[in-house]
């Protein structure tokens, strides 16, 4: 996927999910579920000059990942100190995987309602 498909990849997957808005944060697309779960660097960010996302990550995911596959996974500046993991998209870039990361970081600051409400979706 070229780099706007996959910015209208992100937006799309985000925004399916029970009740998630989008806001400018900084200039960039961010995505909120209650608290702020992604946000989108389609130019790049200061150190970073990639397109990007940062996200909420789950409890050692950050460091699993960063150790794993570090060419394309990174630790954020300013959030990564708080678990979020960064996620490269300027390479090929897996549809399923990326709405596993999105999701992933949706259930790490959803409330129990709207997971409940995603589960139910799933489910379905």
């Amino acid at each position: 996927m070229e780099i706007p498909e996959v910015a209208a990849e992100v937006r799309a997957i985000c925004l399916a999910l029970p009740g998630v808005t989008e806001k400018l944060s900084h200039g960039s697309p961010a995505f909120f579920a209650g608290k702020q779960f992604v946000m989108l660097w389609p130019g790049g960010h200061h150190d970073h000059q990639f397109p990007h996302l940062w996200c909420a990550a789950p409890d050692g995911a950050q460091e699993e990942l960063v150790a794993t596959e570090p060419g394309r996974f990174f630790r954020p500046p300013y959030v990564g100190s708080r678990g979020w993991l960064g996620v490269r998209l300027d390479r090929p870039v897996d549809r399923a995987e990326l709405k596993a990361i999105c999701t992933d970081a949706y259930r790490t600051v959803a409330s129990r309602t709207l997971i409940a409400r995603l589960d139910a979706i799933e489910d379905v």
